[in-house]
């Protein structure tokens, strides 16, 4: 046989087995839908369960569409990288969902269109670096507008400022990933800088994104409601007032995760593992956004 031909032969074996692994994912996390159905767990992360999420969000997002009536099945989700591991990718695969991706990675993106999911689902992957000035039309120009069942926001950096600009689409259930080490009590994000890249910010690779409660206030001026975290202490949800009267609405100061994963970096690039409060050290000097007043302190001066 052929180099050429033994390559082909790879190419397709490794297809296959990429698709029996989806399947089997996407088996495992029917079965941990039914199983829970079976059980009554006590509050919202509960229903935590991985699929093809990072951490437990597949299950809480199935959570949610079970009681938040959907009329049009639709997504939007930002910062996925090559879409292995994501948010809505179990909506795609199990619900049968469609949707919008974008990531700043044309190699990423690429990615994503050479995945059989690509073909097999309603799916559109989009290359673009994203700030507050160019999500709108992002989003509509990919036929995206109105009433849409999830938008997940996770880049690392301008998340705030760039939920705070979204007006084209008025989601049921979002999803924000927020920065755990600012804490519940402080409103705050980083300053809004359209070319932020969390890896380029500061070494420790800790100075990103914005506290739970500067999420959940900017949540009440779009007229939604806070429900829950994951247990990890990174992502919350919230859902539209007009569909929230199913759940429990929920203080940010109450579901506020202190984080546990040691994502800390030295000088040098490597993992430090330092503990929670020996981060926030690490970044002191840094500047926050105190979104109750609109000024600019140094990290040192919000958290004594």
């Amino acid at each position: 046989m052929r180099v050429v031909d033994k390559i082909k032969s790879v190419i397709r074996l490794i297809s296959t087995i990429d698709r029996r692994l989806q399947k089997i994912q996407q088996s495992i996390g029917r079965l941990e839908e039914r199983q829970l159905s079976l059980q009554e767990p006590k509050g919202f992360n509960d229903y935590e369960y991985q699929v093809t999420s990072q951490w437990g969000e597949d299950g809480l997002i199935q959570y949610l569409i079970n009681r938040v009536e959907i009329e049009n099945p639709i997504f939007v989700e930002f910062g996925v990288e090559t879409y292995v591991e994501s948010n809505t990718r179990f909506l795609l695969m199990n619900n049968n969902w469609s949707g919008l991706v974008i990531d700043g990675s044309e190699q990423n993106i690429q990615y994503i269109k050479n995945d059989p999911i690509y073909w097999q689902h309603n799916l559109k992957a989009e290359c673009a670096f994203i700030d507050k000035n160019n999500i709108n039309s992002l989003i509509q120009q990919n036929g995206i507008s109105g009433d849409i069942g999830l938008l997940s926001v996770d880049i690392d950096g301008n998340d705030y400022w760039i939920w705070e600009a979204i007006d084209v689409v008025n989601p049921r259930i979002v999803i924000c990933e927020y920065n755990s080490l600012w804490g519940a009590v402080h409103a705050v994000s980083t300053p809004y800088n359209p070319e932020f890249v969390r890896s380029d910010s500061h070494f420790s690779n800790l100075y990103y994104g914005a506290s739970i409660k500067a999420f959940t206030e900017l949540a009440k001026t779009k007229g939604y409601s806070l429900v829950g975290s994951n247990k990890a202490g990174n992502n919350i949800f919230f859902v539209r007032d007009d569909l929230v009267s199913n759940l429990e609405v929920v203080m940010p100061e109450n579901t506020w995760v202190q984080s546990q994963f040691s994502e800390a970096r030295d000088e040098s690039g490597h993992l430090s593992f330092l503990p929670f409060l020996e981060r926030l050290k690490l970044v002191a000097d840094q500047p926050l956004v105190n979104l109750s007043d609109g000024k600019q302190y140094n990290i040192s001066e919000l958290y004594e």
